[in-house]
């Protein structure tokens, strides 16, 4: 059965045929030849039909400013089209491979696992009631589009998939076709620069907009198809809640001051709402199908008995459902459910309290269903939503609370010596023991109600805290209940925390503790210091008991970002591995139960590549069956704006997440070869080295400054938060990863993510190591392979050609220093990646290859003409514009900022 009519070579023609007739409409005919030269100039060199860019210099050359940026504008728009068309492709990819059964890392190929590891029913149960799956949506500035242009770029997917997947007559087709022509007018007359910076309730709105518009449908579905498929081996399995998710959105206060208890609070409002009207359009919808007539069927005890409760809570509602669905005890039912829904936001009584009453209701109609032969009714319409009630619960994402240590500190010292308690002035463990004391005693030692002499830093503190207990008992306790601490360094920095809430009466020890305080170990010293960061913790008494009211679960948060920056690609990886089965012993010999954070970005040298890779390639050791990752910019949008994908993506998550706690249960200890491990301290030590070597290196932060566009990006409107952590001289130390790694990637140099990787690996073979080894590390060891699969994807989308352009931008003396030496460790990387890998090309995905190929020569003309404008001393306003608007269209080219 053909399930579709077109294919991405039509689509990518199509759509690229379109643009060209509105630029030309809307512009001039002369504006479209000069797009059209530097098109086919560009295909003409990467094809090998040219010897030289010559053609495309001397075009770019002659550009007047306008003209500029029209070629800004018809590149950046082009590449926005062929991400559709690519989206649609992977769609198409999902869809015939499930109708043929031949998805790999899917639920189909989670049973057949299953079934080859002869699995029974009683581990694959303990094995699930493991599994939760936490994806965690931040804001992090790294979604260059505006929100404008994302509907535009929808609504014209939404028509794509009409003309693919529908039969439709001629005029049907021309209709369709019709709309695209318009949207992509639109598109073209739409500005692609933000004119101003978003605000945090902005980026709340975003997040809130997956969750809402894909993730809360998309989620019955796998849980549907999941059951289905485990039934056929296994038709007695329950399968149990095995994925929440959360955000940052809107409570992340780590360097962005604007993250206020307003904005939070607004966002939990907003959140509420959402969901509880998702869950009333949804009874509304059921009740148009279970109009079952009482006198014919009996709907049993425990429905007459959930209803008459309902009758004495709410009667004068009973009455007019009884008035309104005669005989028909499932609409009267939801009628009276949905106004518990209602009162739930209301001054009126009796509307639900938590989301397990909202459970129970739905659990009381699915068994009468069930009772009265009506099983197929049930699977249908009432599991689903059993299943968002029980994910998204009155909340639709629990949200993290985040700051940085320094605060907590600042705020506690201003607290206590208000109260004539020195706090500063102790050692690090005078500090832990007067936290614990003050946490262990009945009465508070700070009054939160008198702090307008202390520092606006502390203020913001404490009414933060104090807030957090109107949150919770409003919203509920899941509806915000961890907080994470950046930049942890010390024990005393998490009793700060847990100190703070329980003067706000959040926590109350032994009986109550309201949050999962998180330290999140970044830095190389914090990672080192694990086990005595950690083991102070666990032996100290007040965190006992803050740990055993929370189920004795420690969640602790690795920063990869900030991990990379400093110690570079392969010696951030090395340490987090490493650091991860620390961690996991170190949970272990204490008995708690470990859940990691992995605070993953977008790009590789941040964490990013598949999830599914990533969680297979864990230490077996920290499989606890618990998992939590961060979602963050254009990686939202690729994994989770179109509902197919977004559905494929939690299913391979959820197949991997399965087979590592599988893995785990059967070899709870991976055995890593010894001289594997002396290897990776080889060549980490080395790789740290080097990376550390060109950093300090005088005039490397200048090169940088020259060489990318990094003062471009710092201007650019993409996220509420600021660039940098301070205003002083910018320092690499200061700069934040996403900038970091987003202006490297502009100017196709992406050494965040390979460089020193050949160095610390040659350093390895100079000391007898041999290539058998290397080789057998990659094609044995998860966590070896994924490194190097993922740097490969930095090294294939590096192109050195136009990274020089970019060089010759930076002063002669920095250029001749600088650029060879990256010039040098790419091509020894490359080559030891294609020996070590024993592949021809870099990357063993076609499909990508396929579209960087496709790609490459469109993003040429985009960088060519951003060194043109970056090399002009003084730029006028339009200048200024187009030069912005050409990040823009890179990223979209590249498919990745930072």
């Amino acid at each position: 059965m053909r399930l579709h009519t077109r294919d991405v070579r039509q689509d990518v023609r199509e759509l690229g045929a379109l643009l060209g007739d509105v630029l030309e409409a809307q512009t001039s005919t002369a504006s479209f030849e000069t797009v059209e030269e530097l098109r086919k100039a560009a295909i003409a060199y990467r094809k090998g039909d040219a010897g030289s860019r010559d053609d495309l210099y001397e075009v770019l050359s002659e550009l007047d400013p306008e003209t500029e940026s029209v070629v800004a504008r018809a590149f950046t728009t082009y590449f926005e089209l062929i991400n559709l068309a690519e989206e649609r492709e992977r769609v198409r990819v999902i869809r015939e491979g499930s109708q043929e059964g031949t998805l790999e890392d899917g639920i189909l190929d989670t049973l057949d696992e299953l079934r080859d590891e002869d699995v029974d029913e009683e581990l694959l149960s303990t094995v699930l009631n493991d599994v939760l799956i936490e994806p965690t949506f931040t804001a992090h500035p790294t979604e260059a589009r505006r929100k404008t242009v994302k509907a535009k770029l929808r609504s014209i997917a939404n028509r794509l998939e009409t003309l693919d997947e529908r039969r439709l007559t001629d005029l049907e087709h021309d209709q369709e076709w019709r709309h695209i022509v318009a949207e992509v007018t639109s598109l073209w007359q739409t500005s692609q620069v933000r004119n101003r910076r978003p605000e945090p309730t902005d980026e709340a709105r975003n997040v809130q907009w997956y969750l809402e518009s894909i993730l809360f449908d998309v989620v019955g579905e796998v849980y549907e198809e999941l059951e289905e498929v485990l039934h056929r081996e296994y038709p007695d399995l329950d399968v149990p809640k095995l994925f929440e998710f959360r955000s940052w959105a809107g409570s992340d206060r780590d360097g962005n001051p604007f993250v206020t208890v307003d904005v939070t609070e607004e966002t939990l409002e907003r959140q509420r709402n959402v969901v509880l009207q998702k869950y009333s359009d949804s009874l509304k919808r059921l009740s148009g199908v279970l109009s079952q007539d009482a006198t014919r069927v009996e709907t049993g005890y425990k429905l007459e008995r959930s209803l008459k409760a309902d009758r004495d809570l709410l009667p004068v509602v009973a009455e007019e459902a009884d008035e309104r669905y005669p005989d028909e005890p499932y609409r009267q039912k939801l009628k009276l459910m949905r106004e518990r829904l209602r009162r739930i936001e209301d001054v009126r009584p009796n509307g639900y309290n938590e989301p397990s009453e909202l459970m129970d209701d739905l659990e009381v109609i699915d068994a009468s269903l069930r009772s009265t032969g009506a099983g197929q009714v049930a699977d249908v319409y009432v599991e689903p939503l059993m299943r968002q009630a029980d994910t998204f619960g009155f909340t639709l994402a629990s949200l993290d609370l985040r700051d940085h240590q320094k605060n907590h500190t600042e705020a506690v010292h201003d607290a206590l010596a208000h109260e004539g308690i020195d706090y500063c002035g102790r050692s690090e463990s005078e500090r832990v023991e007067l936290l614990t004391d003050a946490i262990l005693q009945e009465e508070p030692v700070v009054d939160f109600e008198t702090v307008e002499d202390l520092s606006d830093t502390a203020q913001r503190v404490l009414r933060r805290f104090r807030k957090l207990g109107e949150w919770q008992r409003e919203y509920g306790v899941g509806a915000i209940d961890t907080y994470c601490i950046s930049m942890t360094e010390e024990p005393s920095h998490v009793l700060e925390v847990l100190f703070l809430a329980d003067q706000a009466g959040v926590v109350s020890l032994p009986d109550h503790c309201g949050l999962d305080v998180v330290p999140l170990l970044e830095t190389e010293s914090a990672l080192n210091g694990a086990r005595r960061i950690m083991g102070t913790l666990f032996e100290n008494e007040a965190y006992e008991k803050a740990l055993a009211a929370r189920n004795n679960v420690q969640e602790i948060m690795l920063g990869y970002s900030d991990s990379n920056k400093e110690n570079g690609f392969l010696a951030a990886n090395w340490d987090l591995y490493k650091n991860q089965r620390r961690l996991a012993t170190i949970c272990d010999d204490f008995d708690v139960t470990m859940r990691l954070f992995h605070g993953r970005g977008g790009s590789i040298s941040r964490g990013g590549g598949p999830m599914n890779e990533a969680m297979l390639a864990l230490p077996n050791e920290t499989v606890t069956g618990q998992i939590k990752f961060t979602e963050q910019g254009e990686a939202i949008a690729e994994k989770y704006g179109n509902p197919r994908i977004a559905e494929r993506n939690l299913e391979q998550m959820l197949n991997a997440q399965v087979r590592a706690r599988l893995q785990a249960k059967r070899e709870p200890e991976e055995h890593v070869p010894e001289r594997w491990v002396d290897a990776m301290d080889t060549m980490s030590t080395a790789a740290r080295a080097e990376y550390r070597d060109l950093l300090e290196s005088e005039g490397f932060v200048s090169y940088f400054e020259q060489a990318t566009p990094i003062t471009v990006i710092e201007e650019l409107n993409l996220g509420s938060r600021p660039a940098s952590r301070s205003d002083a001289e910018r320092t690499v130390e200061d700069l934040r990863a996403i900038p970091w790694v987003f202006s490297w990637t502009q100017s196709r140099c992406i050494l965040p993510g390979w460089y020193s990787l050949a160095a610390g690996v040659e350093a390895y073979l100079d000391e007898d190591g041999d290539y058998d080894t290397v080789r057998e590390m990659y094609d044995e060891w998860p966590f070896f392979r994924s490194m190097l699969d993922n740097a490969a994807m930095s090294l294939a989308r590096t192109d050195l050609e136009i990274a020089a352009e970019y060089a010759n931008l930076a002063d002669e003396d920095l250029r001749n220093e600088y650029f060879p030496r990256l010039q040098a460790e790419y091509e020894d990387a490359v080559s030891l990646m294609l020996d070590i890998t024993d592949r021809d090309g870099l990357l063993k995905r076609e499909w990508l290859e396929q579209s960087l190929s496709r790609r490459n020569p469109y993003v040429d003309p985009l960088n060519l003409l951003q060194t043109h404008l970056l090399s002009q001393t003084h730029r006028t306003d339009d200048e200024e514009r187009t030069l912005r608007l050409t990040v823009k269209g890179i990223a979209a080219g590249m498919k990745n900022t930072g």
